[in-house]
């Protein structure tokens, strides 16, 4: 699925969009302030987001809160089976960011198929082109 979602990210359709990829618990809060905009993955630990996105988001939340408002972001999150806790935090933190998603998040449990690994490229693609968007405005 990160495959998927950073080839669509680095489509050749969009200009002007360096895509950086950082492991969530490497990834700092200067980085955010930096990016445009931002694709979250995780796995779907126990029907929660996994440690690591949630030691990101507590690293960067606080540090990033007014700076990085209404910049775009899409997430794909996958699971065994139930993604619903990890659906309500991964929200209920991005609004608190006041975070625009680019699209629902893609949700996947079990075995990713190709209609999923589709929409995670479609969902790279999605948030390059709205942080070009961005970087034109």
């Amino acid at each position: 699925m990160f495959e998927a979602v950073r080839s669509g990210a680095g489509t050749d359709e969009v200009q002007g969009v360096e895509v950086v990829c950082r492991p969530a618990l490497t990834a700092s809060p200067v980085e955010v302030l930096e990016a445009d905009g931002y694709l979250l993955g995780t796995p779907v630990n126990l029907g929660y987001l996994s440690g690591a996105l949630k030691h990101f988001f507590d690293q960067i939340y606080y540090p990033c809160l007014e700076t990085t408002v209404r910049r775009p972001f899409g997430a794909y999150l996958h699971g065994n089976n139930d993604a619903t806790g990890a659906l309500r935090a991964l929200e209920s933190i991005t609004t608190g960011l006041r975070w625009r998603a680019v699209r629902p998040p893609v949700v996947v449990t079990g075995e990713p198929g190709r209609a999923d690994l589709a929409a995670c490229w479609e969902l790279g693609a999605l948030a390059a082109a709205e942080a070009a968007d961005t970087l034109g405005s």
